[in-house]
C-alpha cells in the first residue's frame, strides 16, 4: 500500500508512537510522519505509507495552522506547561486587546527564531534537549521562519487573584516554527514572562482536522478490510505544483532519469518544479535547471 493517512494525534502520544502503531497496523516498516507534534499537543499529523515517504519533505513545506492559549505572568524551562517554572511576575493590570494585537502583528512575516533548549534539533550530533538535561552549554542555531498571521480568537481573560492573563490565539505559519517560542516572544514584546499553555494543530500537509482519523479507528479499518480506502494518494501532497501527464515516449525517458526540455512539457511559462504523471499517478518531481535550460530529476516517487 502507498499513500498518506492524516492521523489525529491524541495527547499523551509522541509522533514516533503514531509511526510505530501505524507500522503494526499496516504491517510494513516504510512509514514516516511529516512534522513532529509534542506529546501534550493534539491535532493533524500526516503519516506517509510506502512510496509516499518520498514526499515527506514536500508535505512539511506546506503551511500549518494552530490554535492555542498563552499565559502571561510566568515562564518555564520548556516554554510550555511540561517544564519547571523559572520566572514569576504577576500582572498588576491586564493588557488590552489592542496592545496584544499590536505585538502579535510585530511577530508576523519573515522572522528569525531561536528554538527552545528542550527541542529535538541537533547541534554537533546531540539533540538540544540532551544538552539541556545535562546542563551543558550550547549555542542554539537561529532559524528563518515565516508567520502568515497571528491573531486572537476570543476575548483575553485576566485573573486578578493570580495576576495571570490568558490569550487565545490562532497562527498560520511555515515549517520549522516553534509555537512555544512564539508564545514566549509575545511575552517579551509585552515585557512579561509567558508560556504556551495549550496547543492544537488544525491544518498540516494540506489536511484539515476534519479529515483525520484516530489510531484506534485505523486499527478498526484494518480489521474490517477498509484500510486501503482510508489512504489519500501520494499526489495529495503535491497539489500546489504544476502537473504534466506524460505520453508513452516521455515516460520511457523519465523512467531512465532522462532530461526533458520545456518545449516537451508545456507551452506555458517555465516553473521551478513540476510533478510528472503517468496513467494518472504521480511518478516523480522534476526541477528546472536554469543553466542547462532543461527539467531534470529532483525526486523519484514510483517508476513501476
Amino acid at each position: 500500500m502507498n499513500g498518506i493517512i492524516p492521523i489525529y494525534k491524541e495527547r499523551g502520544m509522541t509522533s514516533t508512537d503514531c509511526v510505530f502503531k501505524c507500522r503494526k497496523i499496516f504491517k510494513m516498516r516504510r512509514i514516516g510522519h511529516s512534522g513532529t507534534l509534542d506529546p501534550n499537543v493534539d491535532g493533524v499529523l500526516p503519516i506517509c505509507v510506502g512510496k509516499a515517504t518520498k514526499v515527506v519533505n514536500y508535505l512539511m513545506d506546506s503551511g500549518k495552522v494552530y490554535i492555542g492559549e498563552i499565559t502571561l505572568g510566568f515562564s518555564t524551562t520548556t516554554e510550555d506547561l511540561d517544564g519547571e517554572t523559572v520566572e514569576k511576575r504577576a500582572l498588576l493590570k491586564p493588557f488590552t486587546s489592542e496592545e496584544i494585537n499590536d505585538k502579535m502583528r510585530e511577530l508576523t512575516g519573515d522572522l528569525v527564531q531561536i528554538p527552545p533548549m528542550y527541542s529535538a534539533i541537533k547541534v554537533k550530533g546531540r539533540r538540544l534537549y540532551d544538552y539541556a538535561r545535562a546542563g551543558d552549554p550550547v549555542e542554539r542555531p537561529k532559524r528563518n521562519i515565516h508567520i502568515e498571521y497571528f491573531k486572537q480568537t476570543k476575548t483575553t481573560i485576566f485573573n486578578q487573584e493570580s495576576g495571570y492573563q490568558k490569550i487565545y490565539f490562532e497562527v498560520g505559519c511555515g515549517k520549522g516554527t516553534y509555537i512555544r517560542t512564539l508564545a514566549v516572544d509575545l511575552g517579551k514584546k509585552l515585557g512579561v514572562p509567558a508560556v504556551m499553555s495549550d496547543l492544537s494543530r488544525l491544518f498540516s500537509g494540506g489536511f484539515t482536522v476534519g479529515q483525520t482519523i484516530k489510531i484506534s479507528e485505523l486499527a478498526q479499518a484494518a480489521e474490517d478490510g477498509s484500510l486501503e480506502s482510508r489512504l489519500y494518494p501520494v499526489d495529495y501532497a503535491l497539489q500546489k505544483y504544476f502537473h504534466v501527464e506524460l505520453d508513452e515516449q516521455q515516460w520511457k525517458i523519465v523512467k531512465n532519469g532522462g532530461f526533458l526540455l520545456p518545449s516537451e512539457i508545456s507551452d506555458t511559462k517555465i516553473v521551478k518544479q513540476i510533478v510528472l504523471m503517468y496513467r494518472d499517478e504521480a511518478r516523480c518531481i522534476y526541477r528546472y535547471n536554469e543553466d542547462e535550460k532543461r527539467y531534470q530529476p529532483e525526486q523519484m516517487i514510483d517508476l513501476t
